[in-house]
């Protein structure tokens, strides 16, 4: 026969449970506040766009680090002349590949972003884990696949890459899309990064990965301005427009931004001033105007801003807009009014190389939903993209 508790003993067990119970939610209260101010102070960067008519549009969200080898991808590709569906293409490989990371690793002796191999005649294994060099090495076989322009994504992709998972490269194509647009400067204003660590930049490394990335034209001096000495606070060095023509970055991603010779007259400043004209032999620029112009201006100003944590840059702005590291999580601000980009999110659940919405149906879709179209130089009155390093 059972014994029936005494109202104490019942009061004293509902007293240690209330106590277990608080205790348990001061706990988790504790982990998730924690949570959420660590995750604040996390390097990030995002690519937005508005999709209409939800106004909500995709977004995709990285690190410094897989912005930074997005950026490298995309110029690589328009300094070969390369469409944008071949950086679509690249882009979306990369993702699947490595999720565009620089990584050491891979199946048997697969290295770098494209997780190319040394044995099968990619090249050395530290030319490979060469972001400029990888990316170039992708293109040049891109190239040889006919009409790739017209295959679908993971057809084309598959065709240079050989994978054991010949459709996986699919999924990643809405994504890809998306930082194709913003990156080649068809979508303006719609990258944004958080702001580097505080230490102070070199221009110089700025100079030298402009060149590596962009080729020798992007200097007015050549290569030789990429490695002029420091002579003060700031340096000026307009950039022309080199999407295809002379000038581009020479075979395998070498260039000769190590040369010495005359810096023919460019000044070592932490400011950088980024002419977005065109150039001889642009194929971006045949026939085309102001839009051109402002494209290539988007491109420039997009990639310091992927590099802004690794190069420790402080500021870019171009026509009427400015992103400073400051005020990173205003996104792209016009100058006298507001920011066009809200502050990178971490409670949308997208996690760094994630997209925080599901993936379209279609690249096209994607396309026409890519942001803010392109505008700049012509209706501003200027043709500089200007970028500060950190003090």
């Amino acid at each position: 026969m059972s014994e029936t508790a005494s109202p104490r003993r019942r009061g004293g067990r509902l007293l240690r449970t209330g106590g277990a119970l608080v205790v348990l939610l001061a706990v988790a209260a504790y982990v998730a506040v924690t949570y959420l101010t660590s995750q604040e102070g996390i390097p990030r960067c995002v690519v937005r766009a508005t999709a209409p008519p939800d106004g909500k549009g995709r977004s995709y969200e990285m690190t410094p680090e897989q912005a930074a080898n997005a950026a490298t991808i995309s110029a690589v590709g328009t300094t070969r002349g390369m469409p944008e569906r071949a950086v679509t293409i690249a882009l979306a490989t990369a993702i699947q590949e490595s999720a565009l990371r620089n990584l050491a690793h891979g199946d048997r002796d697969s290295l770098g972003l494209f997780q190319q191999r040394p044995s099968k005649g990619w090249g050395t294994p530290a030319q490979i884990q060469d972001p400029v060099y990888a990316a170039n090495e992708f293109y040049e076989h891109l190239a040889k696949v006919r009409d790739y322009p017209r295959l679908p994504l993971t057809e084309a992709a598959q065709r240079v890459q050989r994978s054991g998972f010949p459709d996986a490269y699919a999924k990643h194509e809405p994504d890809a899309a998306l930082l194709a647009a913003s990156l080649t400067g068809r979508s303006a204003a719609s990258l944004t990064c958080s702001a580097p660590d505080g230490r102070p930049g070199d221009p110089a490394k700025v100079r030298t990965e402009l060149v590596r990335a962009f080729g020798s034209d992007v200097l007015p001096g050549g290569a030789a301005a990429a490695v002029t000495p420091s002579a003060g606070d700031v340096i000026a060095v307009p950039v022309r427009e080199v999407a295809g023509g002379s000038g581009g970055v020479p075979e395998h991603g070498t260039t000769d931004a190590g040369r010495t010779g005359d810096p023919s007259g460019v000044e070592a400043m932490s400011e950088i001033s980024v002419g977005a004209r065109a150039g001889a032999g642009d194929k971006r620029a045949e026939g085309a105007g102001d839009g051109t112009r402002a494209r290539r201006g988007w491109e420039l100003a997009q990639w310091a801003v992927a590099h802004s944590f690794a190069l420790r840059i402080d500021e870019v702005s171009y026509a009427d807009r400015f992103w400073r590291a400051e005020e990173s999580y205003k996104g792209w601000q016009r100058k006298g009014g507001q920011g066009s980009a809200g502050k990178p999110s971490t409670s949308s659940g997208a996690s760094r190389g994630v997209s925080s919405a599901s993936d379209a149906s279609s690249a096209s879709n994607t396309s026409a939903a890519a942001g803010t179209a392109v505008s700049g130089s012509a209706a501003s009155g200027t043709e500089e993209v200007r970028i500060r390093t950190a003090r």
